[in-house]
């Protein structure tokens, strides 16, 4: 079992797959960061991970570029019409006006948005799929 992650990271990897920000290799990912400053390293042998994004890194849990490549590698859903909607968003900037309140920063990018039900729906269907992922995170590089 691997340390959660806060369920708002999930919209964080949409937005590096929809912005077209990952490169995948056979062995390893690169992920600009949404404010395209920092440039991410995501490596993997079998089910262990390595990256050095803050949050996988530091916090010992998947940040979004390990997500997005989860997604991008199938072993995690990704529908594209809900991943539209997080299209082009800078989380970076969002999240610090936020004081790092994620759920807030999600709140507002949904303010406006009908069906928002569905996109929470499938947000928590990643969730519950990650909950059950075997993978491993390792800090040592690969």
């Amino acid at each position: 079992m691997i340390k959660l992650p806060p369920i708002e990271k999930i919209p964080e990897a949409y937005t590096a797959i929809v912005d077209n920000r990952i490169t995948l290799y056979d062995n390893y990912a690169t992920v600009l960061s949404s404010n395209k400053e920092k440039e991410y390293l995501i490596k993997w042998e079998n089910n262990l991970y390595y990256s050095n994004d803050n949050s996988t890194y530091w916090q010992g849990y998947p940040g979004y570029p390990v997500i997005a490549v989860l997604m991008l590698q199938n072993k995690l859903s990704y529908n594209k019409e809900i991943a539209s909607f997080f299209k082009n968003i800078n989380w970076n900037k969002l999240n610090k006006d936020n004081k790092r309140d994620y759920k807030k920063s999600l709140d507002d990018i949904l303010s406006n948005i009908d069906n928002k039900k569905e996109i929470y729906d499938e947000i928590d269907k990643v969730f519950e799929e990650l909950k059950n992922i075997n993978i491993e995170l390792t800090r040592k590089r690969i």
